[in-house]
């Protein structure tokens, strides 16, 4: 199975991680992660609450459930033995240094991130591609749309939102404008 590190920036906006660990969990890829990650998930999470106006004390329980359920969901992603390798790789941020040297451990072909022109390709190690959230998610959906017309129902039945026939096309459109994932939704609305 293919397994990509998804890096802070795609775990962060709620949709887009919704959608992400929906097709980990239909079996479409196995997603890593290393602890960092998931610290900063956490603290920016967290941040992202108390900004809604949530108080702080839940705002942190909220933000702590949040990756106790990841971790739980996915209790092999988390990438342990990666320190190691950072400071290794000399990219021009030393704070996503820790980013390749998990997906090398992890043994991921992909690290899904917002900030790809933080890793410039020259700096990868051989096997390791840099992908933004819509290509991944595209390249995935593209192997198997039945498949992850069943992660877009799940998002939706997850969301209480069951019954109405065009919850799974407004998904669909949300992560079209949210995140202009347009070949993948493409691919799924034959099948609707």
């Amino acid at each position: 199975m293919f397994t990509a590190l998804l890096d802070t920036c795609v775990l962060w906006p709620s949709l887009q991680r919704d959608f992400l660990l929906s097709l980990a969990v239909e079996g479409m890829y196995r997603p890593v992660w290393s602890t960092a990650i998931l610290e900063e998930l956490e603290y920016e999470e967290e941040q992202k609450l108390v900004a809604r106006g949530e108080d702080t004390t839940r705002a942190a329980h909220r933000a702590r459930r949040l990756v106790t359920v990841m971790r739980q969901a996915f209790d092999d992603a988390e990438i342990d033995g990666w320190q190691g390798l950072a400071g290794t790789y000399g990219l021009p941020d030393p704070d996503d240094e820790h980013v390749i040297a998990a997906a090398v451990v992890g043994g991921a072909g992909a690290i899904v991130t917002h900030n790809t022109k933080d890793f410039p390709p020259h700096l990868l190690p051989d096997g390791i591609d840099v992908l933004a959230p819509k290509r991944f998610a595209a390249d995935t959906v593209a192997l198997n749309p039945a498949q992850a017309l069943t992660a877009v129902r799940a998002i939706a039945a997850r969301s209480g939102r069951t019954g109405r026939p065009r919850e799974i096309p407004e998904i669909l459109n949300r992560l079209e404008v949210l995140y202009e994932m347009t070949e993948a939704a493409a691919l799924l609305r034959p099948l609707i």
